[in-house]
């Protein structure tokens, strides 16, 4: 995989990674854009002890676009895109809308927000767009298996680069899916968010896994995996070095958790058998979505890494996918016991739904 980094015209970093080593990168963005100027900013909430990101300027980001104004598709004559290359395999460049980015500016005092009660900070981070393929009509489980290893490689390799940016504590590559679950461009895109705190999700979980520890002197997530793989009956798929289940106290009508069978922090410490294996297994289990009622299913998909400069012996890389559709045309709404008070009611069985999965395809 060849790495081609350069500027967008207001500045903004792109970077091509091409699966054939020759090819030559020199497209310029000749686009006329603005330098572009960010207030996002995190606050405290005490109650719940969590960040939360203000980036107003969000509100006007692109929507749903016709597929000739696509900013995803390679550029043509007739619509200048964010990629000014005629062609190309798996682009990542930083978000024209992000919610965090390095340059965002100082806070405005101004703002009568009590500074003892509520914390306010820039929201320094940083917000990628990753693009898995030129075509703009093919889903992430229509991808080649050269091209899904090659998407996990620029994931490991933004890891690393992102992880190594001053103020990052969390990198999160996850794939939004489908309109259902509120995407706002339709090419296969994912996005990664490369945090300034550590998300509360992962808070939680390493709180879990430490008090696990302390109690049982062994890793929570170590014995999790082995017990799914023990019992058998929430699996759905598993080769050599993954193994995809649904977990017991799943919440969404579609709810999978995916497994590498050795314990490490984050994607970097994959060797390439195991990123061979992920490829093939995730093809798999796409396929058994978009089988199962007949569609493409719209998801979600995320993938669970170590904070940066913590905790990193106690997580476990895994991915966690979910979806929305509780049948062929019903879909899944949080209502008052979830958006209320975080209390989940699912409409099936974590058995059953891996019984439907395990047969889905087949």
């Amino acid at each position: 995989m060849k790495k081609t980094p350069t500027k967008m015209a207001d500045g903004r970093e792109l970077i091509y990674y091409d699966e054939d080593e020759s090819v030559i990168r020199d497209n310029t963005d000749l686009r006329k854009l603005p330098e572009l100027q960010f207030t996002s900013e995190i606050r405290h909430d005490p109650l719940l002890d969590e960040w939360v990101v203000v980036a107003s300027h969000r509100q006007s980001r692109t929507f749903l676009p016709p597929t000739n104004r696509c900013p995803l598709c390679a550029t043509s004559a007739e619509n200048p895109t964010e990629i000014p290359a005629s062609d190309y395999d798996v682009v990542v460049f930083e978000n024209r809308f992000p919610s965090l980015a390095l340059s965002a500016l100082d806070i405005d005092p101004a703002v009568p927000v009590d500074a003892g009660l509520v914390d306010r900070r820039p929201a320094r981070g940083r917000s990628e767009v990753v693009v898995f393929t030129s075509d703009h009509d093919r889903s992430f489980s229509q991808l080649s298996l050269a091209r899904v290893r090659t998407v996990l490689d620029v994931w490991a390799d933004r890891t690393a680069d992102l992880s190594a940016m001053p103020g990052i504590e969390q990198v999160f590559p996850f794939e939004n899916c489908g309109i259902e679950i509120g995407v706002t461009l339709s090419h296969p895109h994912g996005q990664i968010y490369a945090y300034p705190f550590v998300t509360p999700k992962t808070n939680r979980m390493l709180r879990s896994a430490r008090h696990y520890r302390e109690e049982k002197g062994r890793n929570l997530f170590v014995d999790v995996l082995a017990a799914e793989r023990r019992l058998g009956e929430r699996v759905v798929v598993a080769n050599d070095n993954w193994t995809a289940f649904v977990p017991s106290a799943a919440r969404w009508p579609i709810d999978l958790h995916i497994y590498p069978h050795r314990q490490m922090p984050d994607l970097t410490g994959l060797t390439s058998t195991e990123r061979a294996d992920f490829a093939e297994l995730y093809l798999t289990v796409l396929g058994k979505l978009d089988a199962l009622y007949g569609k493409r299913l719209p998801y979600i998909a995320g993938w669970h890494q170590a904070p940066v400069s913590r905790d990193r012996d106690l997580a476990y890389l895994h991915m966690e996918l979910f979806s929305v559709q509780r049948a062929a045309d019903k879909l899944k709404y949080l209502a008052g016991s979830e958006s209320g008070m975080a209390v989940w009611i699912n409409d099936a069985t974590p058995e059953r739904i891996a019984e439907m999965l395990r047969e889905a395809g087949i």
